[in-house]
């Protein structure tokens, strides 16, 4: 069926009037910033916007204007630019993740050193108690109390006093 030159005039003025609403970021509920949505809220149907139909002209310019605002970093479509926006702080929780597993790494390659030299020296210890000579005695001295006179009083009792 054909249109009259006033009804096309009619159409193209719903169809540039929707164009600008979505580029406003004025989506229809389950809609996008697409020509889809665009065809729908025209009230046209979606396949005069392709190849040699009559409205294929309002489609280069609405994908062209689209393309403008999108190269000016504005997104119309809110889900779109939640999806960008979520994506961005996915990438950035994967290096977080990255950067926490390289630490837990290192940490665990720390707590395995630490741990392997405890052994060791608690060897060590074992081996230089059980070389010791058991003839050797080993008499723990005692301490004197000193008395706020200072050292004269250890060294008359016997003790030898360390200069530190």
């Amino acid at each position: 069926m054909r249109i009259s030159a006033d009804q096309r005039t009619q159409n193209e003025n719903r169809i540039r009037a929707a164009i600008d609403r979505l580029l406003r970021g004025e989506i229809p509920p389950g809609g996008g910033c697409d020509i889809k949505t665009l065809a729908a809220e025209a009230g046209v149907d979606r396949t005069a916007f392709y190849g040699s139909r009559p409205y294929a002209h309002l489609r280069a310019e609405f994908e062209h204007r689209l393309e403008q605002l999108q190269s000016n970093g504005d997104t119309p479509d809110p889900k779109t630019a939640q999806i960008e926006r979520l994506k961005a702080e996915i990438d950035k929780l994967k290096e977080r993740l990255n950067q926490a597993h390289s630490t837990i790494e290192e940490l665990t390659d720390f707590r395995g050193q630490a741990l392997a030299r405890l052994a060791a020296q608690h060897e060590e210890i074992l081996r230089l108690r059980a070389a010791a000579d058991p003839n050797t005695t080993v008499t723990a001295c005692r301490r004197h109390a000193r008395k706020s006179s200072g050292h004269a009083d250890a060294r008359s009792s016997g003790d030898v006093s360390h200069k530190h």
